[in-house]
């Protein structure tokens, strides 16, 4: 069948190429011209056959809103447009209300996958109408990974379903990295444990820690030990966000993905104004020690 991709960054080419390797045909706009298949959305869209399956691939948010209103505009009743971007889920109801006015069908999807997902398949999760993830499932079973449609593809609910449901993923990966973050960390500071890179592989095979992502991690460390070429600096997509404010909506404790996301929020920080409160309260009521700022920092410390 045909796609039409919008958006060729780094997932949305990768998934172009899987999905021509699939055997089907793919349509691309960018606007970057050294990767476009078209000259705009408009002509994106009059190289399709009817009914038409758009893919957008772009930012969350403004840029996402602004495209679909466009293809809202330019498309046909019994079209069908996919969001396949990181999308808040509340945005969903709104994008398949305006698209059912022209009778232009909506599905959500949650993709994740990143950069290895044009060799290893990407996992979705998909939210809308069945008829609607029918007619996109050619181009699904291209994407996901091979085996059991089951393991890689799931159709998650109604409208908005399949970002919730990457939305949660996404506060899981959180946890899920912090967790062997610290591990690394109080690894690294020990005097105990002196080969660090050799006792992370080690966990890659019979250990109820395995996982991608410390397969990742090793990855990492092979070629940089000590990690010493990296800020430690991390930004947070909005995901993570969403997923602790869904745990107060719903009354859902999540103490493990809250301080994840709060771990993110001191990465940025080089001089923690709360924990300088937390230092200048203990030199009040215990007399501890605590580092002055300045050029001395280093080794300057006072008693109360």
């Amino acid at each position: 069948m045909q796609l039409g991709l919008v958006g060729l960054g780094k997932m949305g080419f990768n998934m172009r190429e899987r999905v021509r390797r699939a055997g089907h045909e793919v349509i691309g706009y960018d606007r970057n011209p050294e990767v476009t298949d078209s000259e705009s959305l408009a002509d994106m869209v009059s190289k399709l056959q009817t009914p038409r399956v758009v893919w957008v691939m772009v930012p969350a948010g403004d840029i996402t809103r602004n495209t679909v209103k466009e293809l809202s505009e330019l498309l046909e009743p019994g079209d069908l447009v996919v969001d396949g971007g990181n999308s808040k889920f509340t945005d969903d109801r709104i994008h398949a209300d305006l698209l059912a006015e022209k009778e232009i069908g909506y599905v959500d999807c949650g993709v994740s996958g990143g950069v290895w997902g044009l060799e290893n398949g990407y996992a979705l999760m998909v939210g809308g109408d069945a008829k609607h993830v029918e007619q996109a499932m050619p181009i699904f079973d291209a994407l996901r990974p091979e085996g059991p449609r089951e393991e890689g593809f799931a159709h998650a609910g109604k409208v908005g379903a399949g970002h919730y449901s990457k939305m949660v993923h996404n506060g899981i990966e959180y946890g899920l990295m912090q967790a062997y973050a610290e591990g690394f960390e109080l690894l690294d500071k020990t005097d105990v444990v002196d080969n660090v890179p050799a006792v992370i592989s080690a966990w890659q095979r019979g250990t109820v820690v395995r996982s991608w992502l410390l397969d990742l991690l090793v990855r990492a460390l092979e070629s940089d030990p000590e990690l010493d070429d990296l800020r430690g600096y991390v930004e947070d997509s909005g995901e993570g966000r969403w997923t602790v404010e869904e745990g107060i909506n719903n009354a859902v404790p999540l103490p493990v993905i809250s301080a994840a996301l709060f771990a993110r929020f001191q990465s940025r920080q080089e001089d923690s104004p709360a924990m300088r409160a937390v230092a200048a309260l203990r030199n009040q009521f215990g007399g501890h020690s605590v580092h002055l700022a300045g050029p001395s920092s280093g080794g300057g410390s006072t008693q109360g």
